[in-house]
């Protein structure tokens, strides 16, 4: 397993830590992966995806890891791609994951040739690893973006779309919607259908209206994230288990625990009743608020 730290190269939007697994061949062949781990990390952190201006300090913190299950020939390969991104909660040291998210097993098929630059187009297909990379890039910006303005994710995740489509006539798995209801196809297509826009509202009124105000004022800000949690029954009662439902609750669900245990009974028992209702997998952890004992 090889690790590459963010702080090595300098970067635009992105601070992406690339971690590539490869553990499973019989590969000996370590300068192909780290010349692999090189050409991916420089790939999501050197290039511009936005037309803003980042500081330092405001560059978007993600995860990008492979997972290498086979290698076919010298330079074909599968596997399986997780990512994740956090986002930093104003006047705290706290870090609030947004994203956890790991394809399914089989997903991730491509090429990489050591020597070769890593080509990419917003208008056309030209390599499987570079539009997955860049899909995922969209993906995290437009999170992002949606955690500081209302739907303010908008245009980035169109430009995921984009790549979606253009991967539709490749042979690829992942891109189309008939292989699952869980791949990059249904990621995109939920994030902007009109359906789930109360979840990303909700995704704005949890960090910005929420948890940003919360080391100043705890009880305004954890109001704020109980009404943006109303926000997610909407999105349930027209999409049941939905995809992106699933995926806020990954990432959300032991957060929400911490929020809540030091909430007021009345409270905590109205949360604890829209959560159970909509998200029954976790109903057992959601017990747990009601018998945390408010901090004095």
């Amino acid at each position: 397993m090889m690790f590459f730290p963010a702080s090595k190269v300098l970067s635009q939007e992105l601070q992406c830590m690339v971690n590539i697994n490869h553990d499973q061949l019989q590969s000996t062949n370590t300068q192909l992966f780290q010349e692999m781990q090189r050409s991916i990390y420089e790939f999501m952190n050197n290039r511009k995806w936005t037309d803003h201006i980042f500081d330092v300090d405001e560059k978007i913190v993600c995860n990008l890891m492979i997972n290498i299950k086979e290698q076919i020939g010298s330079e074909q390969f599968t596997g399986t791609v997780s990512v994740q991104y956090s986002r930093p909660i104003f006047n705290t040291a706290y870090n609030s994951s947004v994203l956890n998210y790991k394809e399914k097993d089989g997903e991730f098929r491509f090429e990489f040739t050591e020597g070769q630059p890593m080509d990419f187009s917003e208008t056309s297909f030209i390599s499987s690893l570079t539009s997955v990379l860049a899909f995922y890039a969209y993906i995290i910006i437009g999170l992002d973006y949606d955690t500081y303005a209302e739907l303010g994710g908008t245009p980035y995740f169109q430009k995921a779309l984009s790549i979606a489509n253009n991967a539709q006539s490749s042979s690829y798995t992942g891109w189309k919607p008939y292989e699952h209801l869980e791949n990059r196809y249904w990621l995109i297509e939920n994030f902007l259908n009109p359906i789930y826009e109360p979840l990303r509202k909700c995704n704005y009124r949890y960090h910005r209206l929420g948890l940003d105000v919360m080391s100043e004022r705890a009880d305004a800000g954890r109001a704020e994230i109980a009404e943006a949690l109303r926000f997610l029954t909407k999105v349930h009662n027209a999409k049941p288990n939905s995809f992106l439902m699933k995926l806020f609750f990954t990432a959300k669900s032991d957060e929400i625990v911490s929020i809540f245990s030091n909430s007021f009974d009345m409270e905590k028992s109205k949360v604890v009743n829209i959560l159970k209702e909509i998200d029954g997998p976790n109903s057992v952890k959601y017990d747990q608020i009601m018998t945390a004992k408010k901090d004095q």
